[in-house]
C-alpha cells in the first residue's frame, strides 16, 4: 500500500497536479506523527461548515490545514507532502424509532502535496465524496462489483459495467436499481435510454 501511495504522488508530481490522500491507519507511524502535529500546532487555515436537517441528518464539518513539514521532516514522505488538512464530522442524526438525536464524531487526515487553503480542501473532499456516493457505492450494490467472481480478462467486464452505469446515469427516471431492473434484458428500453440523451 505504502508504495502504491507513494506512487500517486510521484505521478501527480510529474504531471503537475494537485493531490490530495486521505491518510489511512496503515502508516502508523506516519498517523501517530501529524496526529501530534495537529495538537501541538497553530492551523494555517479553517473552516466549519454546517448542513442541517439533511434527510434527518445534521452535520457540522470542521476542515483545519497545517503546514506538514514538521510531520514529515526525515521521512520517505518530506518530498510529497506539503500539508496536513484535518477533517472533523461532528453528525446527528435523528433515530426514527425514538425521535431522538445520536451523535456521533469522526475525524479524517488528508495530506496534501500543494499548500492548500481549507476551503478549496473542504470543496475538494466534499465532491470526492460525491464521487464516492454515486459511482463507487452503485457499482458495489446494484452492480455487485465487490462479488464479481470474474478471474479472466476483468477488466473488459469493468468496462461494460462503466458503460451501462454511465447510461443509466445519464437517463436516469427513478432509481438505479429500477432503471436497471427495466433495462435488463430489453435492448430497446436501453437504446431508448441512449436516444434521449441525444434529443
Amino acid at each position: 500500500m505504502r508504495s502504491t501511495v507513494k506512487k500517486t504522488f510521484e505521478a501527480a508530481a510529474l504531471a503537475d497536479a494537485h493531490l490530495i490522500v486521505q491518510l489511512k491507519d496503515n502508516q502508523p507511524t506516519l498517523c501517530q506523527k501529524v496526529e501530534a502535529l495537529c495538537e501541538a500546532v497553530e492551523p494555517l487555515s479553517s473552516v466549519k461548515i454546517v448542513d442541517r436537517n439533511r434527510r434527518n441528518r445534521h452535520e457540522t464539518r470542521t476542515i483545519t490545514v497545517f503546514d506538514a513539514t514538521a510531520a514529515v521532516a526525515g521521512t520517505e514522505w518530506e518530498p510529497h507532502v506539503a500539508a496536513i488538512i484535518q477533517v472533523e464530522r461532528d453528525v446527528n442524526v435523528r433515530q426514527a424509532d425514538t425521535g431522538f438525536w445520536k451523535p456521533s464524531l469522526e475525524t479524517s487526515i488528508y495530506l496534501s502535496n500543494r499548500p492548500v487553503a481549507a476551503k478549496i480542501a473542504a470543496d475538494a473532499i466534499r465532491k470526492h465524496w460525491g464521487i464516492e456516493n454515486k459511482s463507487h457505492y452503485t457499482r458495489d450494490v446494484t452492480f455487485r462489483e465487490d462479488a464479481s467472481r470474474i478471474r479472466t480478462n476483468p477488466g473488459i467486464f469493468a468496462r461494460l459495467r462503466t458503460i451501462a452505469y454511465n447510461v443509466l446515469r445519464c437517463s436516469q427516471s427513478e432509481t438505479m436499481p429500477r432503471d436497471r431492473f427495466a433495462a435488463l434484458g430489453r435492448l430497446d428500453a436501453v437504446l431508448a435510454m441512449v436516444f434521449s440523451r441525444e434529443r
